[in-house]
């Protein structure tokens, strides 16, 4: 198999890496606070960013250039979430995690 090329591999590794840090704060940290951490709009959007990074980073990792359009779609859900977790507060990691994600996703999907 060829090696990935390294932007690809940055890629796939902050995918992998804010799909870990989102479903974990999702299931310890955001059921244990309640309140904002909980409600539906804020909590679908989590979920929708933790599945969205985990398929970018699939399809990247299948070699099939439809990882583009996943790319695209995975930076601008990190994008929203990073904001939201900022709005509530208390989840820099989730934060941080996202903002390296959407960018790294922005490059592929270019």
């Amino acid at each position: 198999m060829a090696p990935f090329d390294p932007k690809m591999q940055e890629c796939i590794e902050n995918c992998l890496a804010c799909y870990r840090v989102c479903l974990s704060t999702a299931m310890t940290h955001c059921l244990e606070a309640g309140g904002e951490h909980t409600k539906p709009p804020h909590f679908r959007l989590m979920m929708a960013c933790a599945e969205i990074c985990r398929d970018a980073a699939h399809f990247m990792l299948l070699g099939t250039p439809h990882h583009k359009h996943l790319c695209g779609e995975c930076a601008e859900i990190c994008a929203e979430w990073a904001d939201d977790c900022e709005r509530i507060g208390d989840m820099g990691d989730c934060v941080d995690a996202c903002r390296r994600c959407a960018e790294s996703c922005r490059q592929m999907a270019a």
